[in-house]
Order: C-alpha cells, then structure tokens, then sequence
C-alpha cells in the first residue's frame, strides 16, 4: 500500500480568493493579468511565471455553467411575476447574459490559474 501523497503548502482556497480578484496565488500582492484576459508574463512582486498556466477554455465553460443556473431561474420568475411583452425580453436576457460573462470571465480565469498553481499542475511546481 502506497502513502497518501503530502498535504499541498499552498492552501487552495486561499489561492482561489486571490484569484478571484485578480492578485498572484503565491504573494497576494502582484496583478494576475496584464489586460483583460492576458495573463501576465510573471508576478512583479515574487516573479511566480504566471504564464505557466493551461487553463484554456475551462473559464468560459465554468462561466456558462453558472450563467444557465443564474439566467434560468431568474427568467423563469420574472416570467411568472411580470408580464413582460416578448419583445422587451428578447433585449433584455441576451443582454443580460451578455454583461454578466463579461463580468465573470476574469475572475473565474484567475481563480482557475489560482487552483492550477496551488495543486502544481500545468508546469506550476
């Protein structure tokens, strides 16, 4: 029987919080990102290569995941409340859709690299 592999050092949800803002995994203190979705070369402050990542497109089928169980059931109640005419609502949920994984992308991104980097996988060590 083979021991159980050590305790990751690097506490993963503490890792997925600074991710979710933005900031390195391993200092807290550094800009994940350079622009939008361009993941910085490495961290100014502790020089952690961030561009080590994989996280591919992951992100955005984390962000369509919560996106359906967000817009579904809001759609479903405002429906049932609210006589809203067809037409007003063709704008308003693709809109809506289309603001909120604006909103969510970055941050779900980050905290999938954050993830990636605490469990050093995707050339993390």
């Amino acid at each position: 029987m083979t021991d159980p592999a050590p305790p990751s050092d690097r506490p993963t949800g503490a890792a997925i919080g600074l991710g979710l803002r933005g900031r390195c995994p391993a200092c807290g203190e550094g800009r994940m990102f350079a622009r939008f979705l361009k993941t910085a070369p490495a961290c100014p402050y502790c020089g952690l290569a961030l561009d080590l990542h994989q996280a591919d497109d992951f992100p955005a089928y984390i962000v369509i995941l919560l996106l359906g169980h967000i817009l579904v059931p809001l759609m479903i109640e405002v429906n049932s409340a609210l006589a809203i005419p067809l037409g007003w609502q063709a704008l308003i949920w693709p809109t809506l859709a289309i603001v909120l994984a604006v909103a969510m992308i970055q941050p779900v991104k980050g905290a999938v690299i954050a993830v990636q980097w605490s469990r050093r996988m995707a050339g993390f060590r």
